[in-house]
């Protein structure tokens, strides 16, 4: 807390701070749950209730992952201005270690990071903490999900999120914003910023859903071109191109739908099968 104050314009006794800012219950004196939320190094020691952000990497790109596609989880704790950046900072780092298939050819999976800022603050300060429960970041080769405890607080639903403005924790959200530099914008504005940030970047928007008690926040690593110009481009940058990495180019999960992209590009003399290979080692290249 005496970092946070020392970041404002005013000097202020941290108590006197956290009895004027409602941070203290005045019948026992006990800081209450957003005043440990915000200034604890470690409130889930304090909270009766898990409240930090787990981080899980997934070596998959399927809807339902097995126990043997999980390659590890961590646990990032402390104070949520703390959560928030050190979280940030390790998704980065996560997401700089995957490859995939672009037009380009064999590259590393990059996101707009204002994208995962935006999405994983919301949930930070927006979520439920009466459920006992931590934020959940599961990271696949084709997309990051963010999976937060409780529903979507008061009028705000999937389909206005991008318009409604609601605080569930108006103390968190009030003084959080008060950091140097402030993390947070309003929920609205925040999934604004996402999607707009995703197109420039030329990717799908965020998909948003409830699931139960919880709101799941989806940035896919899926192109906003059309499948057939984005195999185009790629056959003629790299010469030749597969099935799989059609699929992981284009974010299309079936092998058949791929074949219909093959197809389409075939029939209008774009591109043609390499001879001699056949079955799962097909290949295809522009048509001489």
């Amino acid at each position: 807390m005496k970092i946070f104050i020392s970041q404002q314009s005013y000097e202020i006794d941290p108590l006197l701070f956290a009895i004027n800012q409602g941070l203290v219950d005045f019948k026992t004196w006990e800081p209450k749950a957003s005043g440990v939320l915000l200034f604890s190094d470690n409130p889930s020691g304090l909270i009766p209730k898990q409240c930090a952000i787990k981080i899980a990497r997934y070596q998959t790109r399927e809807d339902d992952p097995e126990r043997d596609h999980l390659e590890f989880t961590e646990t990032i704790e402390g104070c949520l201005y703390h959560q928030i950046n050190k979280s940030v900072e390790r998704i980065k780092e996560i997401l700089s270690k995957i490859s995939i298939w672009t037009a380009a050819g064999l590259g590393t999976v990059t996101y707009p990071q204002e994208a995962v800022w935006e999405l994983l603050v919301n949930a930070v300060i927006h979520r439920d903490y009466s459920i006992s429960d931590n934020i959940l970041v599961s990271i696949y080769n084709d997309r990051v999900e963010i999976k937060s405890p409780g529903k979507l607080p008061g009028f705000v639903t999937v389909e206005n999120i991008k318009d409604a403005r609601f605080s569930r924790n108006k103390n968190i959200v009030r003084l959080i914003n008060k950091y140097v530099p402030p993390p947070n914008r309003d929920m609205g504005e925040g999934v604004n910023t996402a999607c707009q940030k995703m197109k420039d970047w030329q990717l799908k928007d965020p998909e948003f859903r409830e699931d139960g008690n919880y709101f799941i926040a989806l940035l896919p690593h899926t192109p906003l071109a059309e499948p057939d110009q984005l195999v185009l481009e790629f056959v003629r940058t790299n010469g030749t191109i597969t099935n799989r990495q059609a699929r992981e180019l284009t974010g299309i999960r079936s092998e058949n739908s791929v074949k219909n992209v093959f197809y389409r590009l075939r029939d209008s003399n774009k591109i043609e099968r390499v001879p001699g290979l056949e079955g799962n080692k097909a290949t295809w290249r522009l048509k001489l």
